[in-house]
C-alpha cells in the first residue's frame, strides 16, 4: 500500500495527516509574515491621516477624540473579555466567549493603531507620528489618559463585583435565623 491509499478501515496513515498540517502551518505562517510587513508599512499612515481628518490640527479636538478614543477603545474590550470569562462554562458560553473576545480584538484595534504609530520604529511609524504633530496635535497624550481612565474604571467595576460576590459568599454562609416558637392560642 502506497502512503496515498486510504487503509481498508477508512482512515488516512498519520503520517500524511502530519505532513498535511505541516504544509499548512508552513503555509498560514508564510501569509501572516508577508501580511504583518504589508501593514506595517501602510496602516501607521494611513491611520494617522484618518486622525488628522477628524481633528483638523485643533488641539482641543485632538484632546476630546483622543480621550474618546482612548476611554471608549479601551474600556469596551476589557468589559467584553470580561464577559467572555464570565460565561465561558455556561452552556453555549464557548461560542458566546469567543465571539466576544473577537469584538474585543476588533473593538481595540483603534488602540492598537496609535499604538504601532508611537511604538513603531519604521518609516510609516515615523510619517504617522510626524502626521500626528502637526494635524491631531495632543491626541495621542488624550488617548493614553482615556486609557488609563478606562483601566482605572475597569478595576472598579472588578472590584464591584468582587464585593458583591463577598457579600453574597458571606450571606450563603450564615445560616437562617431561626424563628421565635410560637406560642399556641388560648
Amino acid at each position: 500500500m502506497t502512503s496515498g491509499e486510504v487503509q481498508s478501515s477508512g482512515q488516512k496513515p498519520t503520517a500524511t495527516v502530519w505532513r498535511n498540517r505541516a504544509i499548512i502551518t508552513l503555509a498560514t505562517a508564510v501569509v501572516l509574515v508577508i501580511a504583518y510587513f504589508v501593514l506595517s508599512s501602510f496602516v501607521p499612515r494611513w491611520w494617522a491621516q484618518r486622525l488628522a481628518s477628524l481633528v483638523h490640527g485643533s488641539f482641543s479636538s485632538g484632546i476630546w477624540w483622543g480621550l474618546v478614543y482612548g476611554l471608549v477603545f479601551t474600556l469596551v474590550p476589557l468589559l467584553l473579555i470580561l464577559l467572555a470569562v464570565r460565561v465561558w462554562k455556561r452552556k453555549g458560553g464557548k461560542f458566546i466567549a469567543g465571539a466576544a473576545v473577537i469584538v474585543a480584538v476588533l473593538g481595540a484595534l483603534p488602540n492598537l493603531m496609535t499604538l504601532t504609530i508611537v511604538l513603531g520604529g519604521n518609516n510609516a511609524a515615523h510619517a504617522g507620528e510626524r502626521i500626528l504633530d502637526v494635524d491631531a496635535p495632543a491626541f495621542r497624550g488624550a488617548c493614553l489618559v482615556g486609557a488609563i481612565l478606562a483601566a482605572l474604571l475597569f478595576a472598579l467595576v472588578l472590584a464591584l463585583m468582587g464585593k458583591r460576590g463577598l457579600a453574597r459568599r458571606k450571606a450563603a454562609k450564615t445560616p437562617p435565623a431561626a424563628e421565635p416558637p410560637v406560642a399556641p392560642p388560648v
